[in-house]
């Protein structure tokens, strides 16, 4: 049975609503003040306050912002007497689940309630779920590299040192940001992943900042930054050196006093969030070269942890293929293994996408191979073409190739095979446009 608390300064006001409550069966207890409220708040397990803006002693807008300090996930109903639009935004925008004018009507009194305690319960739910089920991939690797780079892991992420991520594209800077934020203290609360190169010059003071209505053209709503979304938990800056030196300034100043301005806005926002940070570029360099500030790099780099590409740990790539074949056997039902020859072959392979490359490789390979087990002649052209001869292996000789058409018929219809007849899958598996894919299926239904 849910628990309610009522703090609200008005007798009349606590008498109607707690009568309202018990009346549908709710467990509750009211206070007169909002110090006394929050003490409730920290001693007792509430699923839900109904708080009055307007109080002796402490502003309901106080408690509320220090109610979720205590208890993050308690939803507080916010009720005023002098009500308006700009009132109702600020308990928004404070974390109030919503607003309600005095005197309360009784039918949106009972269904904001209702509204408030399920998405309480939906919360703790997935918390639940996370919890038992977290969807952060595991670090692959026995190498020396990767052991320390999971030691490291373990000893910083409880604490809130800023970390730099540095790293080739596709070895796992994602990954270690996303291990570095599940066993931190701030866990419970959302990671937000932001690729700075992904993201128009233009537009991104806005992502991260956020805007005012009419800030600039196309402004009609107010939208929160990336920053002020990720409050209480982490933001992982990817791709880090391709912001603008101007927008390294504003960086380097939320960092500094932990606020934000909004773009338009004179107001600032404090935030409380953790910043990781990523790059495939020399950021040392770049300061040399004036492109990144000095200043901002020294901000960032609190600790620097390297991932090793590829190249540089080809005892961990047996592991990776083996768990990337059980995982693609789990999705399609389609158990493959590897020849020893291919796998010499990406044994030997320089894995300039890194760990991306073997992924989309193995796929890839799975797709095409009609066999239970991959072989040479399923790898790409670029792979074996490159290693094979070296290490004695002989590449697929042409007497057995196909025609050009044919082997194009022959690979479309196994990607289909292999996604279980899924055209869309099929045809983002083969890097062709759906068009194209449905064309040449008419084709090959008419021949």
């Amino acid at each position: 049975m849910a628990k309610i608390l009522i703090i609200d300064d008005e007798r009349a006001i606590r008498s109607t609503l707690r009568e309202i409550l018990e009346y549908e069966d709710y467990i509750v207890e009211d206070v007169d003040n909002g110090i006394d409220g929050l003490e409730l708040i920290r001693k007792n397990d509430y699923d839900l306050v109904l708080c009055d803006i307007k109080m002796n002693r402490m502003d309901g807008m106080e408690v509320l912002t220090e109610g979720l300090n205590i208890k993050p996930d308690l939803p507080f109903i916010m009720i005023s007497g002098h009500g308006t639009v700009e009132t109702a935004i600020e308990a928004s925008k404070k974390g109030a689940f919503d607003f309600i004018s005095k005197p309360p009507d009784l039918n949106r009194l009972l269904i904001t309630v209702r509204n408030a305690l399920d998405r309480g319960s939906l919360v703790v739910e997935a918390k639940v779920l996370k919890r038992k089920a977290s969807k952060v991939r595991a670090i692959l690797g026995n190498s020396q590299a990767i052991i320390k780079i999971k030691e490291t892991i373990d000893r910083v992420a409880p604490t809130d040192a800023r970390v730099l991520v540095t790293g080739a594209n596709g070895s796992g800077k994602e990954l270690v940001a996303r291990w570095l934020h599940e066993k931190s203290n701030r866990s419970s609360a959302p990671i937000i992943e932001v690729n700075c190169a992904a993201i128009p010059s233009e537009l991104i003071e806005s992502e991260l900042f956020g805007h005012v209505r009419g800030a600039f053209t196309g402004a009609t709503h107010p939208k929160d930054g990336l920053l002020a979304i990720a409050e209480g938990g982490t933001i992982f800056l990817d791709e880090i050196g391709e912001l603008s030196v101007d927008l390294q300034a504003k960086l380097l100043r939320a960092i500094q006093e932990k606020e934000i301005r909004p773009v338009g806005s004179v107001r600032r926002i404090p935030i409380n969030v953790r910043i990781l940070a990523a790059t495939n570029r020399d950021l040392e360099e770049a300061v040399t070269q004036g492109t990144f500030r000095r200043d901002l790099f020294f901000r960032l780099n609190v600790l620097t942890l390297r991932i090793p590409p590829l190249r540089e740990r080809r005892q961990d790539i047996p592991l990776l293929v083996a768990h990337v074949l059980d995982r693609v056997g789990r999705d399609t039902g389609k158990e493959k293994t590897i020849s020893d020859d291919a796998l010499k072959i990406l044994l030997n392979y320089d894995w300039p996408g890194n760990v991306r490359e073997l992924e989309n490789c193995l796929e890839r390979a799975c797709a095409l191979s009609s066999a239970d087990d991959i072989q040479v002649r399923d790898l790409p052209t670029r792979v074996y073409s490159a290693t094979a001869e070296l290490i004695g292996i002989s590449s697929p000789g042409n007497g057995g190739v196909l025609p050009i058409a044919e082997l194009e018929r022959v690979t479309i219809l196994n990607a289909l095979a292999h996604v279980n007849g899924d055209k869309m899958l099929a045809a983002r598996l083969l890097g062709i446009g759906k068009t194209t894919l449905y064309r040449k299926l008419k084709e090959y239904a008419q021949a």
